[in-house]
């Protein structure tokens, strides 16, 4: 009989070493994501492991609280029966959703420094190439996400804010047991509880098409993502992402 699958709130910065290493099989060792593994440096290692774990965890300390009492960022875990371990449970996914407004009280709102807010000069502090890499590379992958958030302001709607999913990851050793479409449906879940916020998500080649089962549509020819970058970053790999929403 196949094991249970859980999917829980992280709350405790306890379960993030374990989600970064889950997010560097799928991104950095199976999809070789280059944005994910820049913003990620030395993801392989002891270390690298335990700073990403702690990013994930000031991320998880400084998160916000909308007006209706709910945090604007929920971090999820995935969990099944540890095959080494019987009497434990190991974390096999992580999903992390993000409740975005342009609103004052209905989400964290657009960043004004994409560069800022994605930490890049603690990454990279004597490296400004690298900062401007993920700066421009950002600043595409979620041009449309953030455009659709101010569009929400001016049409007024209600509410006006959508529920991102800006990550979701599984160990390469346990996909295919519908573990993705879990983690996304308890967001879409919760979006539908937050008062039917639309949901949106920048989708791998992987990802889509289980998205698309749940939901999400992409916009116009659903064509992926156009990465603006200097001339410096053209020979670059950019991964494949497109856009999807649930309303639009």
């Amino acid at each position: 009989m196949e094991d249970q699958v859980l999917v829980e709130l992280i709350n405790e910065p306890v379960d993030f070493l374990r989600g970064f290493e889950v997010q560097g099989a799928a991104f950095g060792a199976q999809a070789k994501d280059a944005i994910w593994i820049a913003m990620s440096p030395e993801w392989d290692t002891t270390s690298g492991k335990r700073a990403g774990a702690a990013r994930l965890s000031k991320r998880l300390e400084n998160r916000t609280i909308n007006a209706a009492g709910q945090p604007n960022t929920v971090f999820l875990k995935a969990t099944v029966t540890d095959p080494d371990d019987p009497d434990r449970r190991l974390i096999v996914g992580m999903a992390i959703w993000q409740q975005l407004s342009a609103v004052s009280g209905y989400g964290d709102p657009p960043p004004e420094n994409q560069g800022e807010s994605l930490g890049v000069h603690d990454l990279y502090p004597d490296n400004k190439s690298e900062q401007l890499f993920l700066t421009q590379a950002f600043q595409s992958l979620h041009k449309r996400r953030f455009e659709v958030v101010l569009e929400k302001k001016v049409l007024n709607e209600n509410p006006p804010a959508t529920f991102v999913l800006d990550l979701c990851a599984v160990d390469p050793a346990f996909q295919r047991r519908g573990i993705a479409g879990k983690l996304v449906q308890f967001g879409l879940d919760e979006a539908r509880r937050r008062g039917g916020i639309e949901a949106t998500t920048e989708a791998s080649s992987m990802g889509r098409g289980a998205y698309q089962k749940l939901g999400f549509k992409p916009e116009g020819d659903g064509r992926d993502i156009v990465y603006v970058l200097d001339e410096e970053f053209r020979n670059r790999s950019t991964p494949p992402n497109v856009f999807l929403r649930t309303q639009g």
